[in-house]
């Protein structure tokens, strides 16, 4: 295929200002099911390659297909959580097409009858805004297994010397999220796509269904992007940039779209309808295939398996059911911990809600579990590139760090060290306490001692204490802290110094 090289692109605050982008969104999740859709090959992650399959999952003649319920329980749970219809019936067809990830050369998939439709999800930004995202179906598939294009430029087909094909993947359950055009959302375009993927991540995770680990491709996002002169044209061309598997990704891939087409229209050219390639090494996207519409993949009902008629009762079994869903999640737990707005949405968008949660059921109140997480371990996950979550520290161990604190036996000066030996894999707060002796020092025998060699070294303090100014006391109370390494309880030192001045 020959494509007409992209223009220069324009400035992404220029094209927003003269186009009106429209979105559309395709989000593959793999349910977490212990066997494959259609057979009872294991699903096993990292497993070695084409070890995992049957003849059902590589297409091999007579091999006939049988339903997962489970799969289908998940379709159906999902389809709820998105305040979709769920249909009374539905059944698989058959996509045809070509490719050697596709044994069997058709997709097991749904087309004019999917398991859940019309439904709708609303989003939240990092500022608070909601953003109503319009579902227009979900539906259940199989996914395609691995091709490994080896001697090619960015593991590309081009160039390649051959090709390796892993079917452990054809076969796995997917459930495939398709909206309607998402309109209105102007500069904001790709924040908006990133948010909408994450909050579906958030509830896959919730329901269960799914590990939803996008770096492991459990999650992906098809971002389809198309430009209009105003919200009153018509809807233009779109692409779909296939594949995108990080919420910094889909918010690249969009802007970068968005920059692209409006250099293609500035130069009186036309948009191709054709998917696309990601790169993530410079947020660009390159051209794949014209895109196909549901006509060339001769669509028809898949033979070889029954329509599914899910039980009413079963359905609203499921339903009653769901667990308690993200955003009801998050606004109850904003009520019961009496967070200001934007400190729920610094604990949110810094993902530390889930561990603030569990430390607060390990025993602390929210307000100290939001100051070590949203403070110096948030600090220390920012210094070292490190996701907060994944710290080598638990919420329990951060609970027992201000039990000690409130208990009196360290202070926050000695916590911060305290908090060190634990990422450092010294065991629990009490267990660093002990080995590097950070108790703080509670005898009064010993704090007097240092109180009268800080007095001898400035004998002018006791006087001007005395006479009534009370500020050199903080010199009194700082050389007690160095002899004692910090570990002395300053308000305690205070008062110490004021009974032997005043004796």
């Amino acid at each position: 295929m020959t494509t007409t090289p992209t223009p220069s692109l324009v400035e992404y605050e220029d094209a927003v200002a003269r186009f009106d982008p429209v979105l559309g969104i395709e989000v593959h999740v793999e349910l977490g099911t212990a066997t494959k859709m259609f057979d009872g090959a294991p699903v096993t992650f990292g497993a070695e390659p084409n070890t995992q399959v049957t003849p059902v999952s590589l297409g091999l003649p007579g091999a006939l297909p049988s339903l997962n319920r489970a799969a289908v329980e998940s379709a159906i749970r999902i389809g709820l959580a998105l305040n979709c219809e769920i249909a009374a019936s539905c059944r698989f067809a058959r996509k045809n097409y070509f490719y050697p990830d596709i044994p069997k050369n058709f997709q097991t998939s749904q087309y004019d009858e999917p398991i859940a439709h019309d439904g709708w999800i609303d989003v939240e930004l990092e500022d608070g805004t909601v953003v109503r995202v319009e579902i227009e179906r979900a539906h259940m598939e199989e996914d395609a297994g691995k091709n490994t294009h080896v001697g090619g430029h960015d593991g590309r087909l081009q160039g390649a010397e051959y090709s390796l094909v892993d079917y452990n993947r054809a076969g796995i359950p997917l459930v495939e999220i398709v909206t309607r055009p998402i309109l209105g959302t102007g500069e904001r375009a790709p924040e908006v796509a990133a948010a909408y993927v994450r909050t579906l991540r958030d509830i896959f995770r919730t329901l269960g269904v799914s590990e939803a680990r996008m770096e492991r491709g459990n999650v992906r996002a098809d971002v389809n992007v198309s430009l209009r002169p105003s919200p009153e044209s018509p809807l233009g061309t779109r692409t779909e940039t296939k594949n995108v598997n990080s919420f910094r990704s889909v918010d690249r891939a969009v802007r970068f779209e968005i920059s692209r087409q409006a250099a293609v229209l500035d130069a009186g050219l036309s948009v191709i309808q054709e998917t696309r390639h990601f790169h993530e090494t410079d947020g660009t996207t390159s051209p794949g295939r014209v895109k196909s519409d549901a006509e060339d993949y001769r669509y028809f009902p898949e033979p070889d398996l029954v329509p599914i008629e899910p039980d009413r009762a079963w359905v609203e079994e499921l339903r009653s059911g769901l667990p308690e869903l993200p955003a009801a999640r998050r606004r109850r737990l904003h009520t019961e911990w009496g967070f200001a707005d934007a400190e729920m949405r610094d604990v949110v968008n810094a993902g530390a809600l889930d561990l603030i949660e569990a430390s607060v059921a390990a025993g602390t109140t929210p307000a100290a579990a939001r100051k070590w997480w949203m403070g110096e371990l948030a600090r220390i996950a920012s210094s070292s590139e490190t996701a907060l979550e994944d710290l080598p520290i638990t919420p329990a161990q951060v609970a027992q760090l201000q039990q000690l604190v409130d208990a009196g036996r360290i202070n926050d000066k000695l916590a911060r060290q305290v908090l060190a030996g634990v990422l450092a894999g010294e065991g629990s707060p009490e267990d660093v306490v002990a080995a590097r002796g950070l108790e703080v020092v509670s005898d009064d025998g010993q704090l007097l001692e240092a109180i009268d060699a800080a007095l001898a070294a400035q004998p002018d303090i006791a006087e001007k204490i005395r006479g009534g100014n009370l500020g050199p006391i903080g010199a009194v109370i700082g050389a007690v802290m160095k002899a004692t390494r910090g570990q002395a309880d300053a308000g305690r030192v205070r008062e110490l110094v004021l009974e032997r001045v005043q004796a």
